[in-house]
């Protein structure tokens, strides 16, 4: 007699939500195992977020950041249609439209929201005030392209990673922006002082200043951002980015375990039996929350697990390498910034370049890299790989060395890694090139590369440069 699938029922149609129906699909496309169900409330299919400040900058339009749809019978998707409640000890989920559905496996992919900081005047029934918008999704990026004409001042709330990639997408619009950050530096969690300044120093000659160590006290729409030391930005609009919270509301509901995330273990099980989290919304020892390649690790793991493919699969948590993907900026940030280890500094202030590398038992425990792509690409390599450093440190930072080969390996060093999201080497890249993917949106469709963060674009884009009409040619990094 044979067996029926098991019904998952995905909650979350976001950029893990899709990730983990995709990945379950590829291990089961008949659907002889699993049958899929992802509910999300927004309209839109499945896109990538991530890429949400180039889409504001112009550089992609809304088609661009579509995710291939899953075909086939295994996964049914429906869009515009919102879970209101989940009951474990049942196993059912109740829809916003009246409908319920029965589950034997739930995965909650609930992502997070935007953090609205206590600012009067920012918020209006809930949500952003009139002049106000949050940058999470294609609806806050039609309202701030609504707000944000060419000349029209803006101020951006918040100097991490979103924050400035939506400023300097706000610049390319011809927009005047000032970006406020409470703490004393721009990108405070990635960098350290004197790498904070010179990059503010390089975003003011892009065309966003920075106000640091400011705290802003009121929103007064049509005149500005008042700050706590009592001057006024001027600014028609403003953009906030001041972090998110993990939408956890149904979980809590339901009686699961939740601090700031739900809580889950390396299988990405819940408290619950039956119910698992990952991506944003979910907290595992390790984190990994808020970045591209945690969350899709974690989809793979748990359509491992629930399609039987792999019934050992766990999730263990992953170093953090972070990239600002803003026009005009080159910077890489991986790892302990503060380590206590062997440290090398390179700091040229006029050439706008700052270089930063610990070092702990010859292998690669931090590093801050701005104004220096190809010393970048190699120690990322060195770092994911935990491969040892060149005795030359020097030359490893002006991007003139290269990993050394490992030990018992007559081909160097491991594949490097160029689109760390999807785990894609610079060799699958050759040999999908050698199959006929010449352009970066062929390699795209046949190896995932660049449709994660975005931050290897510049470095597939370079090995399309470098090869010609008959084989890749290596390029350093």
């Amino acid at each position: 007699m044979t067996q029926r699938p098991r019904h998952v029922v995905v909650i979350g149609n976001g950029m893990v939500g899709a990730r983990f129906a995709e990945e379950a699909a590829r291990r089961d496309p008949a659907g002889e195992r699993v049958r899929v169900t992802v509910v999300g409330a927004e309209a839109e299919p499945a896109y990538n977020r991530v890429l949400l400040p180039r889409l504001l900058a112009g550089d992609l339009a809304g088609p661009d950041l579509l995710f291939p749809a899953v075909e086939g019978p295994a996964v049914t998707v429906r869009t515009g249609v919102a879970a209101t409640a989940f009951d474990p000890a049942r196993r059912r989920v109740d829809l916003d439209d009246g409908d319920t559905l029965h589950y034997d496996e739930l995965v909650l992919a609930t992502g997070s929201r935007a953090a609205l900081p206590p600012v009067d005047g920012l918020t209006a029934d809930g949500g952003p005030a009139p002049g106000a918008s949050t940058l999470r999704d294609l609806a806050d990026c039609r309202r701030v392209l609504g707000h944000a004409r060419p000349g029209a001042p803006v101020a951006v709330l918040g100097g991490g990673l979103l924050g400035l990639e939506t400023a300097r997408a706000l610049a390319a619009r011809g927009a005047r922006v000032t970006v406020v950050e409470p703490a004393p530096r721009l990108m405070p969690r990635q960098l350290d002082a004197a790498a904070a300044a010179i990059l503010a120093v390089e975003l003011r000659a892009l065309g966003v200043d920075a106000l640091t160590g400011r705290t802003a006290a009121r929103w007064e729409p049509g005149h500005g951002l008042l700050l706590d030391d009592g001057r006024l930005v001027a600014a028609d609009s403003v953009v906030v980015a001041a972090g998110v919270r993990a939408a956890t509301e149904l979980a809590c509901a339901a009686g699961l375990a939740v601090d700031r995330g739900i809580l889950v273990d390396d299988a990405l099980a819940t408290s619950a039996p039956r119910v698992h989290a990952i991506g944003d919304c979910a907290q595992h020892p390790d984190g990994g929350a808020g970045l591209v390649q945690p969350g899709w690790e974690q989809a793979a793991v748990l359509a491992d697990l629930l399609t039987g493919s792999a019934p050992h699969a766990r999730y263990r948590g992953g170093a953090v390498v972070t990239r600002l993907k803003a026009e005009g900026v080159e910077l890489t940030s991986l790892g302990e910034v503060d380590a206590e280890a062997e440290t090398l500094t390179l700091s040229d202030p006029h050439g706008r370049r700052y270089a930063k590398l610990s070092v702990r038992s010859d292998r690669v425990v931090g590093a801050i890299l701005l104004g220096f792509p190809d010393a970048a690409a190699t120690i990322t390599q060195l770092f994911d790989l935990g491969a040892p450093v060149p005795a030359d440190r020097l030359a490893l930072l002006l991007g003139r060395a290269l990993p050394e080969p490992a030990a018992g390996d007559p081909q160097g060093a491991a594949p490097a890694l160029v689109c760390r999201c999807n785990g894609v080497t610079r060799d699958q890249l050759s040999d999908a090139w050698r199959c006929g993917a010449r352009t970066r949106e062929a390699l795209a469709e046949a190896t995932r590369a660049t449709t994660g963060c975005g931050g290897c674009v510049r470095d597939v884009n370079a090995l399309l440069a470098a090869w010609d009409d008959t084989a890749p040619v290596t390029v350093p990094g």
